[in-house]
């Protein structure tokens, strides 16, 4: 009985977490990363201690199934929610400047310098994502969950 209440308690806890950052995102400029249609609040999936959404069970079952294949993209989604802060550069690891900026569909993504801003800019929407929200890159910028 005490385990029991005690998985109860931490479920809600969990939810009770879950809640307040989707209560934070607005949605009506959430696009699934699947399908790029509307994404829902209520077809979510976790991701990297938070959640990326999508607009159907169909999109959502096809992240769960290979959630490596689609890093990037949830990782973009992470951030445009603003449920991720960055830390460094994605490309150097190094410290920010403030106006070293690029916003690639509604994620703002930081750099150490103008040469990796230029370098960012440059580069296809392909390669945006993959360069700038690819686990390497995600990883050298020190994205992590952003604080209540």
């Amino acid at each position: 009985m005490k385990n029991l209440f005690a998985a109860a308690f931490a479920a809600l806890v969990a939810f009770s977490a879950v809640t307040a950052y989707a209560e934070k995102i607005d949605f009506a400029k959430v696009k699934c990363m699947v399908s790029g249609a509307a994404a829902k609040e209520a077809k979510s999936s976790e991701w990297k201690e938070c959640n990326v959404y999508f607009c159907c069970d169909n999109c959502k079952g096809k992240f769960d199934a290979d959630k490596k294949a689609m890093a990037a993209k949830a990782n973009h989604q992470l951030i445009a929610t603003g449920q991720v802060t960055q830390k460094a550069c994605p490309f150097s690891g190094g410290e920010l400047n403030k106006d070293a900026t690029v916003e690639f569909k509604g994620a703002k993504v930081s750099f150490c310098c103008n040469n990796c801003k230029g370098k960012a800019e440059k580069m296809s929407d392909d390669d945006k994502v993959a360069n700038l929200f690819g686990e390497e890159a995600y990883g050298k910028a020190k994205f992590a969950k952003a604080a209540k």
